[in-house]
């Protein structure tokens, strides 16, 4: 197995640009010019150059870095750049690690619209124009492949080798796919920075703490918790000493229970047994030790100082 899987694409590394792809979708005549994987050895450089047509570079391995027109941004694998006509740049490999480059030069003609055919599609006529739209005005900073489109390099260049009945036809589509995944790739950029964000500590804690006051009465684990939350009990601990002033898991779900214990005993005559029981302790004699550690003194002693208090 391949550990660069478009190592493959080196055997036959003008197989594609032997092919004359011309292909028509929705109102455009898209020429395809380059389609290939190249590769700039450690420290190459190519100098400010621009191209007549688009072209789209995306960097499978290895890094470098690359300046559009006069703003220079960093290359890393997983990414990708849009060059469109006329459009100065320049491209540099790391001084130490060689970088990988899968490019598309397209050549896109819109046709006269006396000139159409009459059978166009309407749907992909409109997705073809919103598309190459988008492809004037794309922002000139690399992008993530969200979206996928590298795999379509080597998914045309597999159909070309194989030469099945239909291999012309995909190697066309993909070359539509990438078009597509990469416009599709700034509109996720751009809208992701759109999005307003939480901040998940703070939004897991306070799932917590409602879980947790709307189960204290039962049997309540961090394990329970953790598996609410899909976080491990480690996590669960340390959400709680960095939100909760340093406490553990456990004191904060006793301080939950002391707090129904406080609640019942100023407003009920239920024995303390029973709102012990009621608030999750294991008995009477526990929550005896345990509240007045807390607060001084017991159950009883909290409940006729309330009462007292009201009463006065």
């Amino acid at each position: 197995m391949l550990s660069f899987p478009y190592e493959r694409m080196r055997e036959r590394q003008d197989a594609l640009e032997r092919l004359d792809l011309k292909i028509s979708w929705g109102p455009y005549d898209i020429h395809v010019l380059r389609f290939h994987l190249t590769q700039f050895p450690p420290g190459r450089a190519v100098g400010f150059h621009k191209h007549a047509e688009y072209e789209f570079h995306f960097i499978p391995q290895g890094k470098g870095k690359v300046i559009l027109i006069d703003q220079e941004y960093a290359l890393k694998p997983g990414m990708f750049y849009l060059t469109g006509p006329e459009i100065m740049h320049y491209q540099e490999a790391d001084a130490l690690e060689a970088m990988d480059e899968l490019c598309l030069h397209v050549d896109i003609i819109e046709r006269p619209a006396h000139e159409g055919n009459g059978s166009e599609d309407d749907w992909e006529a409109a997705e073809a124009r919103d598309c190459i739209e988008k492809l004037k005005t794309l922002p000139l900073f690399p992008a993530a492949d969200l979206h996928q489109a590298m795999p379509r390099f080597l998914e045309a260049y597999q159909a070309c080798i194989d030469n099945y009945a239909g291999s012309y036809t995909t190697i066309k589509q993909t070359v539509i796919q990438i078009l597509l995944r990469a416009v599709r790739a700034f509109d996720s950029a751009q809208e992701q920075k759109q999005f307003p964000t939480r901040d998940m500590k703070a939004y897991r804690y306070r799932l917590a703490m409602e879980y947790m006051h709307a189960n204290y009465a039962g049997s309540v684990t961090l394990e329970d918790v953790a598996d609410k939350l899909n976080l491990s009990s480690r996590q669960i601990q340390r959400l709680f000493k960095e939100l909760h002033d340093g406490h553990t898991f456990s004191r904060v779900l006793e301080d939950i229970r002391l707090d129904a214990v406080c609640r019942e005993l100023e407003s009920s005559d239920s024995s303390i047994e029973s709102i012990a029981r009621l608030a999750g302790f294991a008995g009477g004699n526990y929550l005896h030790a345990v509240f007045r550690k807390k607060f001084g003194v017991t159950p009883s002693e909290y409940r006729k100082q309330k009462h007292q208090t009201v009463h006065s």
